[in-house]
């Protein structure tokens, strides 16, 4: 085998060639012949290109997988902690700790273990035998026979029937009649005609004269050439690009970014910590207890509890009420954060089917006859021609016409469509008209007006609006008719000629009968929508013009101008693109990379396997419920309809998930970091630990359980307006300046203590100091939760939430343990009545303070 024919392998199914090869290319680059190839070139291929499977794939063990989930910064940050805790005899905190660490990464281990998975679904749609054309000898002749898709190689000649799977990727050399359904690979639901002429361009799975691996014959035979086996295949690739590492989603990138933050205050506190006991107090190992328990303290024990809890009771709702399946729970909040959703038109701004547009006379004025005409034709070739299925445009023509009017025709014959022709005759007895027959014929502009018998001139003029209204995004057809005597020989092709040029029937894609309202919904959430198709630019134009989806002058891209873009300008240029048109598989990848790299959360919809790689890119993916199985596998969010409506339920859903989650980080951690600065202080003014671990641990439990409503809140509707993105920068300048505002009350706590215990020694009384100090926590922690509450206002709603519900029995529990048996186990104790009265006014000091910094930062809080 040459050189050349080992380069065909992988080039020429390949996006990037301008058209696809002739059927001679084809043949000399792949040293081969219509005949087929000998068995012993096909051994010595099949030992060069190896056996004609998808790639092997080794599923990860499931310690590994749990392994895998410990390099979560946040994680690992946890399990530290833990054992430290268990270091220091802190057996409570240790077992809490540890045991959220187990189940945050069994649940991680168990959704990649899902994912491996999907490897056994796709080489279900593989074929298991194929029918080939061998020669024992090079003079021999060929002889069919059936042999495993395994041992198939570049260069067999097979042969495909109705029903059989297409083996590989493979060069049509001959075909009749031939339809292939591609839903496995593009989505698509209606069989594509394929042909054996080189007319039309490569392209992804477009190419007529070109069949792939995991596509089915619906109708029609073919002889083939197998250009591309095993790993070289499109189906393959789509599936290896899909299989590739995936990069962090929105989620994961926010949880990454607030773990550091995280981070590097925990492993700042506990030296800090020590360092200020052993110089200014002489403490030293004995306050590594306290240490922990402070770094415990800024750690957001509670965080893997909420947000599974966030996410799952709003995954179950999504699927109760819209039938929305999220496969992976924190795709639940990159839904919520999505800003941008890729999505083809078909099926989803349209329907499966066109509709019947205009019928138009040769003067370009609408023409009811034109409609006539073309209906008896569509009628009469479904009756004569025997056709597998009524034609898609058809069947649109025959629902817009008057059935009255079509039985009044009488059907002598018919000659199907031809892809050479590009056009179909029936044969008609007009009603009045005896010993004659009409000959109707309906076809692509260009062919049909050149049987026509018009001038030069008049002809032009015709295809230049025929063009028209293709560049218009509609779909166009010619009907032309002519007289003949009757007769009883058969009609064919020659017969076609001499015409009488009637008109154009045009047709546009049948809108979704919810996409409209449903676009509107997501713009009013701020998430915009880029339409990625194979279809030529002016058919999306005017879908998104029907849907009042603004596109701009420069809001087109077409593949051809993708491939000469590098990264940046792809990302620049897709910013304010609205409609990308004939894509690939690779296209629909690079935009989702390049919206990506442009700060956008991207969600994608796809069916097809030529929508894994994109799927794989984007933060969500999103699939059907009728989606290949292999997509369902791979993406993040299932539909049970192929409906905008959904996606606009499960956005909603997102951020109410999403938003409860920044309310609970923004309003722990300032309240944490505000406890921290506190201790810090109070243990370089103290000659005692301003409060013993066990207190602090108590505390941290009594906060952590009230955090608990956050994840039953209810979000107000403004907070749905726009993506909800929790970004690490803008959490740390809040939580800085809410924290500092904390400690600044903490500290003033520590004078009304001083005021209320009298006396120079007060300081002194170490069971007062820490009760009152513990109280002090509740409620300030206690205001924090209701104050920050993701924007509400105070007068919004007479009856208290889970939030207020949970706020008021922290502030119960922070007044009534010290006084309580618990609260002296604790070494708590009751406190001087005055101290109520000064705790009071600082809290009233403290709750002013709150609400003027949230008036200043409250675009941040909504």
């Amino acid at each position: 085998m040459s050189d050349t024919a080992e380069d065909s392998v992988t080039a020429l199914p390949a996006a990037a060639d301008p058209t696809v090869p002739t059927v001679l290319q084809t043949l000399r680059r792949l040293d081969s012949g219509p005949r087929g190839l000998t068995e012993d070139e096909a051994d010595e291929r099949l030992a060069r290109f190896g056996v004609n499977t998808l790639p092997a794939h080794r599923e990860v063990s499931w310690p590994r997988l749990v392994v895998r989930g410990l390099r979560d910064p946040f994680t690992a940050v946890l399990l530290c902690l833990g054992l430290v805790s268990a270091a220091v005899a802190s057996w409570g905190t240790a077992c809490v700790i540890l045991l959220l660490v187990a189940v945050s990464c069994a649940l991680r281990a168990s959704g990649e273990h899902r994912a491996d998975r999907s490897m056994a679904g796709l080489r279900g749609l593989v074929a298991g035998t194929a029918t080939v054309l061998r020669r024992t000898e090079r003079d021999a002749p060929p002889q069919a026979r059936e042999i495993p898709v395994d041992d198939l190689v570049p260069g067999d000649v097979i042969r495909l029937g109705p029903g059989d799977l297409v083996p590989a990727d493979v060069r049509l050399l001959r075909a009749r009649g031939l339809t292939v359904q591609q839903a496995a690979l593009t989505g698509e639901s209606a069989p594509v005609a394929k042909e054996a002429a080189a007319t039309a361009r490569a392209g992804g799975f477009d190419p007529p004269q070109l069949c792939f691996q995991g596509s089915g014959v619906a109708s029609g035979s073919a002889t083939a050439v197998v250009v591309a086996t095993g790993a070289r295949t499109r189906f393959a690739a789509a599936h290896g690009r899909s299989d590739a590492r995936r990069e962090a989603s929105a989620f994961d990138r926010s949880v990454h970014g607030v773990s550091w933050i995280l981070i590097r205050f925990m492993l700042l506190t506990p030296p800090l910590v020590l360092m200020a006991n052993a110089a200014l107090r002489d403490r030293g190992l004995e306050t590594l207890p306290f240490a922990v328990a402070v770094a415990v303290g800024l750690t957001p024990e509670m965080l893997p509890v909420i947000v599974t809890t966030c996410l799952a009771r709003g995954a179950v709702q999504l699927a109760r009420t819209h039938g929305v399946i999220v496969r992976r729970l924190p795709a639940l909040h990159d839904l919520g954060a999505v800003d941008v959703l890729c999505l083809d038109k078909t099926g989803t701004l349209t329907q499966d089917r066109p509709v019947l547009d205009r019928a138009l006379g040769p003067d370009g004025r609408e023409d009811p006859e034109v409609l006539r005409w073309a209906a008896a034709h569509a009628w009469w070739s479904l009756q004569l021609a025997d056709l597998p299925a009524p034609d898609a445009l058809d069947e649109a023509l025959l629902d817009a016409a008057d059935e009255d009017e079509l039985m009044s025709y009488d059907g002598v014959a018919a000659l199907p469509f031809d892809p050479v022709r590009r056009l179909a005759t029936a044969v008609v007895r007009t009603p009045g008209r005896l010993g004659s027959h009409t000959l109707v014929v309906k076809g692509a502009a260009e062919t049909v007006l050149e049987r026509c018998a018009l001038a030069g001139e008049e002809r032009a003029r015709l295809l230049a609006r025929a063009a028209e209204q293709a560049d218009d995004g509609l779909r166009v057809l010619a009907v032309a008719v002519a007289e003949c005597p009757a007769r009883l020989r058969d009609y064919t092709p020659a017969d076609e000629h001499g015409l009488t040029f009637r008109g154009f029937v045009t047709f546009t894609d049948a809108l979704a009968p919810t996409a409209a309202d449903a676009l509107k919904a997501l713009a009013g959430q701020g998430v915009t929508v880029k339409v990625l198709t194979g279809d030529h630019p002016g058919t999306a134009v005017r879908v998104c013009h029907d849907l009042d989806i603004a596109v701009p002058r420069n809001g087109v891209l077409t593949a051809g101008r993708i491939d000469r873009l590098d990264d940046t300008e792809l990302a620049e240029a897709a910013a304010r693109t609205t409609v990308f048109a004939r894509c690939a598989p690779e296209h629909k990848a690079r935009i989702a990379a390049a919206l990506r790299a442009g700060g956008h959360t991207v969600g994608f919809l796809g069916d097809g396997v030529n929508d894994l790689p994109a799927l794989r890119v984007a933060d969500v993916g999103i699939a059907p419920r009728d989606a290949v199985a292999v997509v369902r596998e791979r993406a993040d969010v299932v539909l049970a309809e192929k409906d905008l409506t959904a996606i606009d339920h499960a956005v909603t859903a997102g951020r109410h998930s999403g938003g409860n989650i920044a309310t609970y980080l923004r309003v722990t951690l300032s309240s944490n970091l505000g406890n921290v600065i506190a201790m810090l202080a109070a243990g370089l003014l103290l000659p005692f630990l301003p409060m013993l671990p066990a207190q602090v641990l108590a505390q941290n439990l009594c906060f952590d359980a009230a955090q608990l409503a956050f994840a039953y809140d209810r979000q107000p509707p403004r907070t749905l307006r726009r993506p909800t993105l929790l970004r690490p920068r803008d959490l740390l300048r809040f939580i800085t300046g809410f924290g500092l505002l904390n400690a600044v009350a903490d500290l003033a706590t520590f004078g009304v203590l001083a005021l209320a215990l009298h006396g120079p020694d007060a300081l002194d009384d170490q069971a007062v100091f820490h009760s009152g100090w513990f109280t002090e926590n509740l409620l300030t922690q206690a205001l924090v939760m209701f104050l920050l509450r993701a924007g509400r206002r105070r007068a919004e709603g007479r009856v208290p939430g889970p939030v207020g519900w949970a706020a008021a029995a922290l502030t119960a529990v922070g007044l009534l343990l010290p006084l309580s048996p618990p609260g002296a186990l604790l070494g708590l104790t009751p406190l001087p009545p005055l101290y109520y009265l000064l705790l009071a006014a600082v809290l009233a000091l403290y709750a002013g303070g709150l609400m003027a910094v949230r008036a200043r930062e409250g675009e941040s809080l909504r």
